[in-house]
């Protein structure tokens, strides 16, 4: 297992941390998987052996449910790992326990405190773009659980490049303790995190956090053309994502992952992972599952060691089209590209060349 310096902190996480979207299973995550604490106390068991030194959770995850499993659970470990969670989303009805303000944070900080058996919160993580509250509002409010003690550090989740860029801004603007890291979706499917938020965290020194790095299922080998996906997994069952803009473009994502895999005799979800650890500005994959069998293919990614060759099969297959103003770099021909987009660029540059000399 490797370790990789978080953003601009002194923290090191796991190149994979346990994630427990699976835990507890209620209010209205129940297709996601029913791991009860003594289930998940057998997953960090297995993980921690594995070298894995982060757990990542959020109020929202069944409604609290998920926290107050991964407090039962955890006990003795406690204090050797990382502790990282998330709070801004609507947890009741009332207009004011949801968002990014002092008083929902503060306060869902503190019950996630409770829930969780814990005095402090190793990354406390704001689970979305709060498009009401003042953006000083909610740094002032972070700062103030930083200086309690109640947190070490704190990052955002599901952010686009400006609202990241505004916060990092604003928080160096006051004079105030800015965001380590961001937590976003990327996937060999879905690369849209390469246009501004891979970038960003190269150029601004975010560490990079991936939820969902096999699709929410979408990935792992249970969905393949032309065969019906089992009605047990998060795929069969309904479950909302991922969003998939192209399935046919995603059949053909899942081929290459399994002709890569059978090289190897590994699954698409272990090449799936192993790939996206080999793209810049990654900092940790976010692996979760609903039993034992799964969770030691995702940490077995780590010692899957792909060709340069094969890495650059999955690239090509699995590219996205140059968006502008990205495509306009070489169109016109621009010098002095910027270090943070050149790894990309240099990609989508092949693209727009070989379409070129059609």
């Amino acid at each position: 297992m490797k370790y990789r310096q978080l953003g601009h902190s002194g923290l090191f996480v796991s190149e994979l941390t346990l994630g427990t979207l699976t835990f507890a299973g209620s209010d209205g995550f129940e297709k996601t998987g029913n791991v009860d604490a003594k289930t998940a106390r057998r997953f960090m068991d297995i993980a921690f052996e594995q070298g894995v030194n982060t757990v990542d959770t959020a109020d929202l995850y069944s409604k609290g449910g998920a926290e107050h499993v991964v407090g039962e659970a955890l006990g003795r470990d406690r204090q050797r790992i990382i502790l990282a969670t998330k709070a801004r989303s609507p947890m009741s009805d009332d207009p004011n326990d949801s968002g990014a303000t002092r008083y929902h944070l503060i306060k869902s900080c503190e019950n996630s405190l409770r829930r969780l058996k814990t005095d402090h919160i190793d990354l406390y993580q704001i689970h979305n773009w709060d498009g009401v509250t003042p953006v000083e509002e909610t740094l002032y409010a972070l700062e103030s659980l930083v200086q309690s003690g109640k947190i070490r550090y704190f990052g955002t989740s599901n952010y686009t490049g400006w609202q990241m860029m505004k916060t990092l801004g604003k928080a160096e603007l006051l004079g105030v303790h800015k965001p380590i890291s961001q937590q976003i979706n990327y996937t060999p499917e879905s690369r849209e995190a390469e246009f501004e938020l891979l970038p960003l965290a190269l150029d601004q020194n975010i560490g990079t956090l991936i939820w969902g790095p096999m699709g929410e299922g979408l990935l792992t080998g249970t969905v393949r053309r032309g065969q019906k996906t089992p009605e047990s997994s998060r795929q069969g069952n309904g479950w909302p994502e991922p969003y998939v803009h192209d399935m046919e473009h995603a059949y053909d994502v899942i081929d290459v992952l399994a002709a890569v895999g059978e090289k190897h005799d590994a699954s698409p979800a272990r090449v799936c992972l192993a790939w996206l650890n080999s793209r810049p500005g990654i900092s940790s994959l976010i692996v979760g599952a609903r039993n034992e069998a799964q969770l030691r293919d995702s940490l077995a990614s780590a010692d899957l060691h792909l060709s340069e060759e094969e890495l650059q099969q999955i690239e090509r297959a699995t590219r996205p089209a140059p968006r502008y103003p990205y495509w306009h770099r070489f169109t016109s021909g621009m010098d002095r590209i910027d270090p943070a987009e050149q790894p990309f660029l240099d990609e989508y540059r092949e693209t727009v060349e070989h379409r070129k000399d059609r």
